[in-house]
């Protein structure tokens, strides 16, 4: 293998899906895939650059036009070496064999072979002669069984004949594969040839590190987005004369109150984008029954969201009883100087009840003026919908095929989706966790530190357990 770093061509049969390989590989949404076959026409090649060095590199390759004579080549000259070097450099000149050459040029230069097929169709006489002239290269080769659909039929022939001319053939959905899978892919690469084991086994390394670096920084945006919804507020100044009616006096409540709920679909909006981009998603498409894209405010959201009204009275008791304050939240600010010991039941009556508003209005007047503030939220379920919601979004994120642009959603025949749970995350927690954060919440309210930590290390599991798929992403919610 020539070169510092793994370099694989990928290949196969115009439309067998390539260009989404490619783009779910190097996570590259803006990869161009067309549906058409044969849009391809020319080698592309995509370096995977982790900190700033590129760590691996991808070649999109046109289609085989001409596999029959290509094969009949190397076979006649089957005493030579490097049958795709020479093969280049032999027919290089020559425009009927313009897109081969351009094929085969990464092989001649020293690049192994991931070649992908489309295991929903049957097998041809073109595809055994594809596999035997590939074969003949001698180079290090994988085959990528890349089945889009939920027709398995042909799928027994294809490893059959594959396996007879390949190093390792694997299943690959380019529009469904998590991190996980794309990993274990790589991991097999190293099966292919001894030699590429130490540079290979390098790549996962930066991969993997840069995901958990990747997953560390959606952690921080989540966790900042609660401080930032649990601590803000809403506010405008009017003067008295503007408020002799109580027509104005509403407005003005109206108006605040709009912009305090304005204020916080924009901080949940700003942790979206900071996710995304984390993940490198330019490309991005919700099912139009998501719960995603349904308003964060909105009773859809409240209801499949959070914790179970059980699970938030038992919190509710727990953080109640470490620490007094939590009756002045509860109660909207009205402090009855009761401390810890009647802080357990007012907690769990609360947890139970739920009040319904979100926060409190405050009016404070001074010379000529009245002040209104709504804010900071109050609600003890709030927290925990924003925590499943911004969860449930990263979710989609680390899991979302950057090759799914191409993916044809109303098909009949394509993988059905995964009975989900229209749910989140937090009523699954172990109930000494879901204390943990009803007690951060409750600090964070305060503009205090208290169980962050311990926040951020159960927030950074449920994460690192979507992406090893030990938790359910549920990412098409």
């Amino acid at each position: 293998m020539s070169g510092k770093i793994p370099r694989l061509a990928i290949m196969g049969h115009p439309n067998a899906g390539k260009s989404s390989v490619v783009a779910t590989l190097t996570e590259n949404d803006l990869i161009q895939i067309d549906k058409r076959a044969g849009t391809t026409i020319e080698s592309n090649v995509y370096p995977v650059i982790i900190d700033g060095r590129p760590v691996i590199e991808f070649i999109d390759t046109p289609g085989f036009q001409n596999p029959n004579a290509i094969l009949e080549w190397f076979q006649a000259q089957s005493g030579k070496r490097e049958l795709a070097r020479a093969f280049v450099a032999a027919h290089r000149a020559d425009p009927l064999f313009t897109h081969d050459c351009e094929l085969l040029e990464p092989v001649a230069e020293g690049a192994a072979i991931i070649l992908v097929v489309d295991g929903s169709k049957r097998i041809k006489e073109k595809d055994r002669v594809e596999i035997e002239l590939l074969r003949l290269t001698a180079r290090p080769r994988m085959a990528i069984l890349n089945n889009l659909t939920n027709n398995t039929r042909y799928m027994t022939q294809w490893r059959d004949a594959l396996c007879k001319a390949f190093n390792s053939v694997r299943d690959f959905n380019a529009h469904r594969a998590t991190y996980g899978e794309r990993v274990r892919l790589l991991q097999a690469l190293k099966s292919i040839d001894q030699r590429w084991e130490p540079l290979v086994e390098e790549a996962i390394h930066a991969f993997e590190h840069d995901w958990n670096r990747r997953t560390d920084q959606a952690v921080t945006t989540i966790l900042d987005l609660l401080k930032e919804a649990l601590t803000y507020k809403a506010s405008k100044t009017v003067k008295e004369s503007k408020l002799v009616f109580e027509s104005g006096r509403e407005r003005v409540r109206e108006e605040v109150m709009r912009a305090f709920e304005d204020g916080l679909r924009q901080l949940e909006t700003k942790a979206q984008e900071q996710i995304r981009a984390n993940f490198r998603h330019h490309v991005w498409h919700m099912p139009p029954d998501s719960i995603l894209g349904k308003d964060l405010l909105s009773e859809d959201v409240n209801q499949a969201l959070g914790l179970s009204k059980r699970q938030l009275a038992l919190v509710g008791m727990a953080a109640g009883a470490a620490s007094g304050a939590t009756i002045d939240l509860s109660t909207a600010g009205h402090t009855f100087g009761a401390g810890a010991l009647i802080g357990a039941a007012t907690g769990g009556v609360l947890g139970f009840v739920g009040s319904k508003a979100l926060a409190k209005l405050n009016i404070e007047r001074a010379s000529g003026t009245q002040r209104f503030t709504v804010g900071p939220v109050h609600n003890p379920r709030f927290p925990f919908v924003l925590l499943d919601r911004i969860v449930l979004y990263s979710a989609r994120a680390m899991n979302w095929s950057h090759g799914r642009q191409a993916a044809e959603e109303d098909a009949p025949d394509k993988v059905p989706e995964k009975e989900l749970r229209r749910a989140g995350f937090a009523e699954e927690l172990p109930a000494a966790q879901q204390r943990d954060l009803a007690r951060f919440f409750n600090a964070a309210r305060k503009g205090k530190s208290e169980r962050e930590e311990e926040c951020r290390a159960i927030i950074r599991g449920i994460l690192h357990g979507l992406a090893v798929s030990e938790i359910d992403s549920r990412a098409d919610l």
